[in-house]
């Protein structure tokens, strides 16, 4: 039997989600608890890896186990993880749908707060400046318009094209925080902490609207703005069709 879990973490003491030799990774840590608790060997597949210091709100896996797991089992498995991460649910699905091929949407959001303040240094990147909200929507309406962001991908990834169907690019602000907030069919390694980083510096005047559009088509990194820090970032959402559910 095939099983979704649903997960979320603070990644700041963490080599990202994928398992990394001689490194602390959230995906080690989720199959050791699962094959401590189940008495054999697990391999949870995710939906996609998050970078070291990346956190989530609703990560999505998927492991097999051959017998049906009682009600008790979430509660279980979170008292074997450390305080950094939760698994929020735990769904059967149909056998052979696949966590990180079978999502049809993923969202991220990167938070951004404009005082500082005592709590918020390692979850959201603090930036005193003021920022137009009109500007960076209007950046965000040029971006969606696009397909190939190979602009915004780290340079050294192993894809087989930089095509993404962005559905939604934003930002709001509540009190003194801002959120960014982007949602597509994929990403690529680094894209959204580079988008945002190009953002931040039109925002600053040193990028306009129309060599947004000039620095998208170059698809090259070096024309993109700078990856902002990772302690900001969160993937927040990752969808699937609901027929998968058993």
């Amino acid at each position: 039997m095939r099983f979704f879990i649903e997960i979320s973490y603070f990644g700041k003491n963490f080599h990202g989600w994928q398992i990394q030799e001689n490194a602390s990774t959230i995906q080690e840590e989720v199959d050791n608890a699962l094959s401590t608790l189940l008495k054999i060997k697990i391999k949870t597949l995710g939906s996609g890896r998050t970078d070291s210091g990346v956190h989530a709100l609703n990560q999505v896996a998927h492991f097999d186990y051959h017998k049906s797991l009682d009600e008790s089992f979430l509660y279980r498995l979170n008292a074997f993880l450390s305080k950094d991460i939760a698994i929020n649910s735990i769904k059967k699905v149909k056998d052979g749908v696949n966590a990180r091929f079978d999502a049809i949407s993923r969202e991220y959001i990167y938070k951004i707060h404009s005082i500082k303040s005592s709590f918020l240094n390692d979850r959201s990147l603090f930036y005193p400046k003021k920022i137009s909200m009109d500007l960076i929507n209007d950046a965000c309406a040029i971006l969606v318009k696009h397909t190939d962001f190979k602009t915004f991908s780290k340079v050294k990834t192993d894809v087989n094209n930089y095509n993404c169907q962005i559905s939604k690019a934003e930002i709001k602000k509540e009190g003194y925080n801002y959120y960014f907030t982007i949602s597509s069919d994929r990403f690529l390694r680094g894209m959204v902490r580079a988008i945002m980083g190009t953002m931040i510096k039109i925002n600053e005047g040193k990028i306009s609207l129309d060599t947004l559009n000039e620095i998208i088509l170059k698809q090259n990194r070096k024309y993109g703005g700078p990856s902002v820090p990772a302690h900001g970032l969160y993937l927040s959402k990752v969808l699937y069709d609901k027929e998968i559910y058993i």
